[in-house]
């Protein structure tokens, strides 16, 4: 095995007066304000980088490294993989390895459709503005209608506009990361837009689009573990649900900032009740509750997370954890409790917690109100939202089952009936 010394790595050291364990508190505070985590590394690593045993460190620690040398990495005698000087693999395996080559295959084929011919454009944080208030906006339509396959759609154009911004000049190493970023946030949204609308093979393909994306940018990975979480939920798969959303709640920025530490309770919540584990969900709910409470609530923060999480969103979880787990009086109390507060252009989850509410009476036998309840959904949610549309039909179902031939039951037939023409 090739284990020839990076003698350019030490001639800089050497230059610059540092020693094996000085240049690791470097990485490690600058991969902190790269990623919002910091790093792990000390003086064996460092070493281990010297001696040509790891020949080519991840992403990120690449990153940093430039920026604090002021050179590139192959500058800085590290060798890429794939050279012939270096045709053995690493004896240490790069902990972001397999997901920065799926990486590099997107950055390779937006490359491979960008003319070749040199620009000298300067790429600056205002075109990254630019790109983000196209997300702004994707966001608010996901909002308003969610679930549809347009801003699915958008979404991913969104992503790609980013990648080709990045081949088309010039730039600094934080407006590359804010690029990257900005394309994961993008396929983040194509994700959740697929879940929404029951798309699941889509939104697993996106998500991890999204994650390769995200290791080229070192930010954006709560949004999409936390994603993947519901993903999986939502495919009735519980166990995986958790894994992925715990590796979100164990995330630095959860213990930075209260809020996506209730997110992610909150969250955990709902996965609890589709395991059907429902004596812990009051407990979860109130750390949830107090996490959100703790939460400097002028602090800046992603434009999609303050778009939707805030008290309606924590108490539609619950409703959403407590139905799937049977408690139907405490479901409908957190529905209650989710409409009273929800803000008036969140339409799609003023659609989704009605569905739930006509639901959870419904299972406690009071069949008037359930009905009248389910009819205060818009036919236009009704119809055009995929999971408002399959809660409807189960309300359907079940109310047909519980009284049969009823006036209630007579009576949303022919409420249903009427929204063909516009299905």
């Amino acid at each position: 095995m090739d284990t020839t010394r990076n003698e350019a790595l030490e001639a800089w050291m050497e230059d610059h007066q540092r020693s094996s364990n000085s240049l690791a508190k470097a990485v490690n505070e600058a991969l902190e304000d790269l990623t919002g985590k910091l790093g792990t590394y000390d003086g064996r690593h460092v070493r281990e980088w010297r001696s040509g045993r790891v020949r080519w460190p991840n992403t990120a620690t690449r990153k940093v490294l430039e920026e604090i040398s002021g050179m590139s990495a192959v500058d800085l005698g590290f060798v890429p993989r794939g050279r012939s000087s270096s045709t053995a693999a690493p004896p240490q395996e790069d902990p972001m390895h397999r997901r920065t080559l799926v990486a590099g295959t997107i950055s390779a084929a937006v490359a491979a459709a960008t003319p070749a011919t040199a620009s000298t454009r300067k790429i600056g944080m205002s075109d990254v503005g630019r790109l983000q208030e196209k997300f702004a906006a994707v966001v608010v339509s996901d909002h308003k209608h969610g679930g549809q396959r347009d801003i699915e759609n958008r979404a991913v154009d969104l992503a790609g506009s980013a990648l080709n911004l990045q081949n088309s000049g010039s730039a600094t190493q934080r407006v590359r990361s804010s690029l990257y970023a900005t394309a994961a946030s993008f396929r983040s949204s194509a994700m959740w837009a697929a879940i929404d609308g029951r798309r699941f093979e889509d939104a697993v393909a996106h998500m991890r689009e999204a994650q390769a994306l995200a290791e080229l940018s070192g930010d954006q990975e709560f949004r999409i573990w936390s994603h993947a979480g519901s993903l999986y939920r939502h495919m009735g798969r519980p166990a995986d649900a958790r894994a992925a959303n715990d590796v979100a709640r164990n995330l630095h920025i959860t213990r930075r900032d209260p809020m996506f530490a209730s997110l992610g309770m909150a969250r955990q919540m709902a996965i609890q009740g589709a395991a059907h584990e429902g004596r812990g969900l009051p407990r979860t709910f109130d750390q949830a509750h107090e996490a959100m409470n703790r939460a400097d609530r002028g602090a800046s923060r992603p434009v999609w997370l303050l778009a939707f999480y805030d008290e309606a969103e924590l108490h539609s979880l619950a409703l959403t954890a407590h139905l799937a787990a049977g408690h139907w009086s405490t479901a409908e109390y957190h529905a209650h409790q989710c409409l009273a507060v929800l803000r008036p252009h969140m339409k799609r989850s003023r659609a989704i917690a009605t569905s739930r509410l006509a639901q959870a009476q419904l299972a406690q036998g009071d069949v008037d109100t359930a009905t009248g309840t389910a009819m205060d959904v818009t036919a236009e949610a009704a119809t055009h939202h995929p999971r408002v549309s399959r809660m409807l039909q189960e309300f359907g179902a079940a109310l047909r089952a519980t009284a049969p031939g009823s006036a209630s039951a007579r009576t949303w037939t022919e409420h249903t009936a009427a929204w063909r023409p516009n299905a």
